[in-house]
């Protein structure tokens, strides 16, 4: 499987990354025009007349994207061979069984190796007596209702397929019924609010989008694009591109599963949280806190924690990655940030300093591993997740799904087991966004 690189507009951002002392926060490769993607397209079964329409629509929205595409029906594309020209395979609206043991074997050695998957739609009616198919596309069609307007409320808006997307996403399509739900082992990315219209049988847990880690490869599913007008629409093609992104590794994002979460910030309300010092965060109109001055802390004062995973989503706006921010964690309850550095830990967001003070590092104490950090993270303008996990004195951070760092505290003074997290405002020139905080409680080992 070859190896491809960020967007160019990325790469040009990285190449002002300052440089002399630490590697490189985003790494140096060759250019998405490097990118090749095979659309398949056989059918078996009911045949979508918006087929043509969404394979142009790929071949345009790669144009742009920066990846090739290739289109085919011949089920002959799946050799070994052939298939290890390109990054991912997008399975448009297929149905029935499309593919022999043979190819079946060939494909399944491909995502073994590393490669993409990509499902639209009646990618879900398809292989149905194949279960690594079934597996890697996440759930089975069942049934639809009418073609009729929903609302699509997004769950994660860190990953690429649905960052630019309104939480509540309305538009009109046939909306798929899956014979299970998918949510205990794939990353929901959107899901239906079944209030919305009328035919939705999932009991009101209905996702729609999703990815994950399978088997070696990618997977991307989304159950839009049964209509034609579907991929004359920018906002649904905008949705695709961000999934074949992801499917070709051109983007990181967490997709692990996740359940069990609440919200500390949801993007309306900042209720339990304290500015700490000078400096403030701005609540923008699209859910995101952006800090401004410092050096200060906004707290989450309601309540400590002992054991939890803590996840949230964060971005840098400076196009050099030279913006400076953290997550404290386990410091005690105060109005001065300082008691924050000084009792708690902070988990650093800052590319281009030195390996102890940098993105990942549990900042001053332990470096995160770069060579991990630097291929799992986005380079500045696009979204990270962050899940830092901390359970009793061991703190173990994740960055888009790949664990990163891994520390136990051993200072007397200090301890992680009860404390409070906070966001930092570092300082004038710094601007970091943050969303989506959420934790959940974990048990406490020994209890």
């Amino acid at each position: 499987m070859r190896s491809t690189g960020r967007l160019a507009t990325s790469l040009a951002g990285a190449a002002l990354l300052l440089g002399g002392f630490t590697p490189p926060a985003v790494p140096h490769a060759p250019s998405t025009a490097d990118a090749r993607v095979l659309v398949f397209s056989k059918t078996a079964g009911f045949r979508h007349d918006s087929i043509p329409d969404g394979i142009t629509a790929l071949k345009e929205s790669g144009g742009t994207a920066g990846f090739a595409v290739d289109a085919t029906e011949d089920a002959g594309a799946f050799t070994p061979t052939n298939l290890r020209r390109y990054d991912a395979v997008v399975f448009l609206s297929t149905t029935g069984d499309v593919l022999d043991d043979t190819q079946q074997r060939a494909f399944e050695d491909y995502i073994h190796r590393g490669g993409g998957y990509v499902g639209i739609h009646a990618a879900a009616d398809t292989e149905y007596d194949w279960p690594f198919y079934g597996g890697l596309a996440g759930a089975y069609f069942e049934s639809h209702p009418a073609i009729q307007p929903a609302t699509v409320d997004v769950e994660d808006h860190a990953h690429p397929a649905t960052s630019d997307l309104p939480r509540s996403w309305i538009r009109t399509d046939e909306w798929y019924n899956y014979r299970s739900n998918p949510r205990d082992r794939a990353h929901v990315l959107a899901s239906l609010d079944e209030s919305s219209y009328s035919g939705g049988t999932m009991r009101g847990d209905h996702p729609i989008a999703w990815c994950q880690d399978y088997q070696g490869g990618r997977a991307f599913y989304t159950g839009g694009g049964h209509t034609k007008e579907s991929y004359a629409d920018p906002v649904f093609r905008r949705h695709l591109v961000g999934g074949i992104l992801y499917a070709v590794g051109e983007t990181q994002a967490d997709c692990r599963p996740e359940n069990g979460y609440r919200p500390l910030f949801d993007g309306s309300s900042l209720d339990g949280w304290r500015q700490a010092g000078p400096g403030s965060f701005t609540l923008d109109d699209d859910g995101t806190l952006t800090s401004s001055g410092g050096m200060g802390l906004l707290w989450h004062a309601t309540s400590g924690f002992s054991s939890y995973s803590l996840k949230l989503d964060w971005r840098m706006a400076s196009a050099s990655g030279d913006d400076n921010s953290g997550v404290f964690v386990g410091f005690p309850p105060s109005d001065d940030p300082w008691s924050a550095v000084n009792n708690g830990y902070e988990i650093q967001i800052d590319a281009t300093d030195v390996p102890e003070r940098t993105t990942g590092s549990v900042y001053g104490f332990r470096s995160a591993d770069l060579k991990k950090r630097d291929r799992a993270l986005n380079p500045p303008g696009e979204w990270n997740t962050y899940e830092i996990r901390v359970e009793g004195e061991r703190l173990r951070v994740w960055l888009n799904g790949v664990k990163i760092n891994d520390f136990t505290n051993t200072d007397p003074t200090r301890s992680l087991r009860d404390g409070h997290l906070g966001l930092q405002n570092h300082g004038a020139d710094d601007q970091v966004s943050f969303r989506d905080v959420r934790i959940k409680e974990l048990p406490v080992k020994g209890s």
